[in-house]
């Protein structure tokens, strides 16, 4: 039988080995961006905790990391029933957000998809946000490695977006933290994509979390195609407030 493996190296960083399952794919057979999204920062969750710093932990502590924005850069999807491993690794933080880096590798060792994320340290109770200094819960990284995709930061929004969908927050968006898990957002962004697009490989994508989205919240989805159409951005917003925007690149 087959094991999967994870671990840390002398560089702290993550190492974790999985199988893509059918399930988490597409139609095309590759894995779904809902789910990139989700084992990725699944994956970041699972290095704090193998260092002793569970969800329960740091919320006896009065500690939530929250992810604020996110980069990825495609060189191929992986395959259903493709064994991969994801690398992880904090990075030295960038004003306010701590920074992560992510690679997955296939069975060869040969790069996938990587990217870069930034993530807000909060009071889960008054949802303050704590300096990067402040969480001193592990010993502060001091890493800066090269990265080929796009950085982490702001995605200008086209002043003639297309209304698309209407999302309500349904039971099965939320997570533990009472708000639309990160990853729903991948499935809001694909459902946006129309058909040429959706047959299109995505080169790179830029998403950033502004709003939580909680019970009740009705999400509006907005769209823009470049003229060339090698970008779209989708916008969701409730009320007159923005709770993710993203671009993809093709």
């Amino acid at each position: 039988m087959k094991e999967y493996k994870q671990w840390h190296d002398e560089n702290n960083t993550f190492f974790n080995e999985f199988k893509i399952m059918f399930g988490q794919c597409n139609l095309k057979h590759e894995l779904s961006l809902t789910e990139i999204l989700r084992i990725l920062s699944d994956t970041a969750v699972e290095d704090y905790a193998q260092r002793g710093m569970t969800w329960q932990f740091l919320d006896e502590r009065d500690v939530a990391i929250l992810l604020s924005r996110a980069s990825y850069h495609f060189i191929r999807r992986p395959l259903s029933n493709e064994e991969v491993t994801i690398r992880t690794w904090e990075e030295t933080p960038e004003g306010l957000q701590l920074t992560r880096a992510y690679e997955i590798l296939d069975k060869d060792n040969n790069l996938l998809i990587s990217g870069r994320s930034t993530w807000l340290v909060v009071n889960p109770k008054t949802r303050r946000i704590m300096k990067p200094s402040q969480f001193d819960l592990r010993e502060a990284p001091n890493r800066k490695e090269p990265y080929d995709g796009l950085p982490c930061g702001k995605i200008p929004v086209p002043e003639n977006m297309e209304h698309i969908d209407t999302r309500p927050v349904r039971f099965s968006d939320l997570d533990g933290n009472g708000h639309v898990n990160n990853s729903r957002y991948g499935a809001y962004t694909v459902d946006a994509l129309p058909e040429e697009l959706l047959q299109r490989p995505i080169k790179d994508m830029k998403i950033n979390y502004s709003k939580e989205a909680v019970p009740g919240n009705v999400i509006e989805i907005y769209a823009h195609v470049s003229e060339d159409k090698s970008k779209i951005t989708v916008v969701g917003k409730q009320d007159n407030n923005t709770c993710y925007e993203c671009e993809l690149y093709f």
